[in-house]
């Protein structure tokens, strides 16, 4: 009588193993079932590597305020090129990346002191760790505008860019450490363009854009997008090309 116990105990353990069987062969049934239906495979590696296949050729979407923000920054400067400015901001993400990868500052095309000290403080964390970050064929999908930002004597525009290329870490001796050499990697990065028209904001910022001063008397228009002299009244041409600098690179993850 004293063995009944057991025999009981073993018999729910086995009814135990039994359900544990069937609910994983059921599992995996309707994996097969969903991943032949997505994929056109049961198989689950295949159906995981058609996934990371299809997200590494997805370009990311971004953050399109171009058209609603466009007039605003046309009203407060007239001369503002937004295609000389979208390509100016391609141009430097491109620089940037090609910087990082070469771990060579010298090849950032443009910018202010403020993202040339970024770009240094990157590669300087990266070589502490004995790492080398890759961003190899760089390929620009789409660039919009998605921010507008403007304080006393200073204005801010944020391009935000889709972008894909194959981004991968490795050590100091070519060991992979994160990423992938196969699958490209779909990100967007966020540029910021500014004017500072304040002479008295730009002594005491690091990106040291350049403001503007009246052609007749010389003295330092202190209003953003200001179209007339304060102290002699003579109209005020607006030379973009120069007054607006690059401060900085963030990637939107």
């Amino acid at each position: 009588m004293r063995f009944i116990p057991v025999i009981i105990i073993l018999v729910l353990i086995l009814a135990i193993l039994i359900a544990i069987f069937c609910a994983y062969l059921y599992a995996k049934k309707r994996i097969s079932q969903v991943t032949s239906t997505l994929f056109g495979t049961d198989s689950i590696s295949e159906a995981a590597g058609q996934m990371q296949q299809e997200y590494s050729t997805t370009p990311k979407s971004v953050s399109a305020m171009t058209s609603l923000l466009l007039p605003k920054i046309v009203k407060d400067f007239p001369e503002f090129h937004y295609d000389e400015m979208k390509e100016r901001a391609e141009n430097l993400l491109t620089s940037y990346l090609q910087a990082v990868t070469s771990s060579n500052p010298g090849l950032l095309s443009e910018g202010s002191s403020e993202l040339q000290q970024q770009l240094e403080n990157h590669l300087g964390m990266l070589a502490a760790s004995m790492r080398q970050e890759h961003f190899e064929q760089a390929r620009i999908h789409r660039t919009e505008i998605c921010q507008y930002r403007k304080t006393a004597g200073r204005c801010t525009i944020t391009f935000q860019s889709s972008l894909e290329s194959f981004h991968y870490i490795t050590s100091e001796q070519g060991e992979l450490l994160e990423g992938s050499r196969d699958y490209k990697y779909q990100t967007k990065f966020n540029t910021d363009l500014i004017y500072i028209q304040d002479r008295q904001l730009v002594e005491h910022e690091a990106d040291h854009a350049l403001g503007l001063n009246c052609p007749n008397c010389g003295a330092p228009l202190s209003g953003l997008g200001a179209k007339v002299c304060a102290y002699c009244g003579s109209p005020i041409i607006e030379f973009n090309i120069h007054a607006w600098n690059f401060s900085h690179i963030e990637e939107i993850r």
